[in-house]
Formats: C-alpha cells, sequence, structure tokens
C-alpha cells in the first residue's frame, strides 16, 4: 500500500479531515523549503505537496506564480528538488507522504521513466500534473510508469466536469481525488463557491476515493464549512503569503490554525 493511502486510512481513522500543505521548492531559499517542510511535518500536515519551479505554471495565482519565478531566479533546478527530498527522508527522518507537482513539460523533458525512477528512490509517493492530459496516456503511458514505481498519479475534477468526465476519471484513480474549489487559478479568496458543497456531494457518486479540495482554502472557518463534503482540504498561497508577512513563524502560526480546523 501506498504511503498516501496508509495516511488516509490514519485520517480516517482518527475521525477527522486531513491536510495538505504546498511548498515551492527553492522559495525563498532550498534551505527555507528544507526548515518549512520540517515545520509543516512537526505541526501534523498529513500531506506536503511539494512544487518544481517552472516559468510558466498556468494554474497557478499571483502568489505562486512569483515564488516559482523567485526560485528558478535562484537558480533552482529540478536536480535541487530530487536533492531536497533525500535530504528530508534521509538526514531529516520525514515520514509524511510527500508528493511532487509541477507541470508536464518538465517531466517529458527529463523523461518519464528516469523522473519517476528517480522520484520512487528519493521518497516521493505521488504526482501532482494539473496539465497531463489523461488521454495522451495511450502514447505517454505516464500513468502505468508511475505505478510501476509505486507513484499515485493524481487526477483532477473541476467544477465543471461532467458525468462523462468522472466516469473516465474514476477508471484506474488512486490515492486521492483533488477538486478544485472555483474556476480559475490558485489564491487566497475570501468566499467559496457557493455551489461547491452540492458538486462535491455529485463528484463522490463517482469515486471511491477521498476528496481532496483546493484552490482558494485560506483559513479555518473555510475548512470547517467543507467538513461535510470534503476529506481532505489543500493550503498553498495562504501559506505563502503567512511567510511573506512574519516568515518561518507566521507559517507556523498558520499551519496550526490549518490543523485544528481539521480536527
Amino acid at each position: 500500500m501506498n504511503n498516501i493511502d496508509k495516511q488516509y486510512k490514519k485520517i480516517k481513522n482518527e475521525g477527522r479531515m486531513g491536510l495538505m500543505t504546498h511548498v515551492v521548492i527553492g522559495y525563498p531559499t532550498l534551505e527555507d523549503t528544507r526548515v518549512l517542510t520540517k515545520m509543516m511535518d512537526k505541526e501534523g500536515v498529513d500531506y506536503i505537496e511539494l512544487q518544481i519551479p517552472f516559468s510558466d505554471p498556468l494554474g497557478d495565482g499571483l502568489v505562486i506564480h512569483e515564488a516559482n519565478t523567485d526560485a528558478i531566479t535562484n537558480g533552482i533546478h529540478v536536480s535541487d528538488a530530487f536533492k531536497l527530498i533525500k535530504t528530508l527522508r534521509e538526514e531529516d527522518g520525514i515520514k509524511t507522504p510527500l508528493l511532487f507537482m509541477t507541470y508536464i513539460n518538465i517531466i517529458f523533458t527529463y523523461g518519464f521513466e528516469k523522473f519517476c525512477f528517480d522520484a520512487e528512490r528519493v521518497g516521493i509517493n505521488g504526482l501532482i500534473v494539473p496539465d497531463y492530459n489523461l488521454e495522451h496516456e495511450v502514447n505517454d503511458h505516464f500513468s502505468e510508469i508511475a505505478k510501476k514505481y509505486n507513484l499515485i498519479l493524481i487526477r483532477f475534477v473541476s467544477l465543471d466536469s461532467d458525468e462523462v468526465r468522472m466516469k473516465t476519471l474514476a477508471k484506474g484513480a488512486e490515492g486521492f481525488i483533488y477538486c478544485f474549489s472555483t474556476q480559475g487559478i490558485t489564491g487566497v479568496r475570501k468566499i467559496l463557491n457557493a455551489y461547491l458543497s452540492k458538486h462535491l456531494t455529485n463528484v463522490r457518486k463517482f469515486f471511491k476515493q477521498p476528496l481532496a479540495v483546493g484552490f482558494g482554502i485560506s483559513n479555518g472557518e473555510q475548512i470547517k464549512s467543507l467538513k461535510k463534503s470534503a476529506d481532505i482540504v489543500i493550503v498553498g498561497s495562504a501559506l505563502i503569503e503567512a511567510f511573506k508577512d512574519k516568515g518561518l513563524e507566521g507559517v507556523r502560526i498558520k499551519t496550526k490554525e490549518l490543523v485544528k480546523a481539521c480536527q
């Protein structure tokens, strides 16, 4: 059983929601990413999504986009991402499930087989690739390759996904289903889409996997409002903004708030 599934079993047994946090590798520095990840692990985060910086992160809002740009400007490369994970696992002893988030261009350039092989070797448990089109699977065999290396390739459902689309996505789905809480790109939002709960109730009809909701979630009250409809919440931009405001301690305070709200 993949560690992603093992962690959700633990979440379920504890009768609470799960929390996945997001960091951009190399923002503001590689060492800061290491410190942030260790802190999130210590505070009880269930999953940590580590983004490999990309020059054109289409699904990301201004906050995460700027973090990507800063990381690239600082000279962060894909090889640094693998080294970081190796350090987190072997030197820092982090057991929390770790997932790489990136865009398909990076993986295609690196090579599907080599990327998955190296990811498993350093301790990655899953891959979040929002612009990968499953229709290309017949040629790329990306999902098949990921599975070969015990990596879960996460699938996505948007507010516009219809029944035909969800039935297609459900075939071979593993881990959890990443559900967008809103249309558009990532970023802090004061109010979640009023249609979201109804939408998630409908999505649940098609998937046996837990539903993870991301895009726009930024505080404990929003998390509490999703307790009857979501299994896992995903927070990214709000944590980067917390770092900008008050550094590591700001992220620690925000992480504690999010963890508590999931209880």
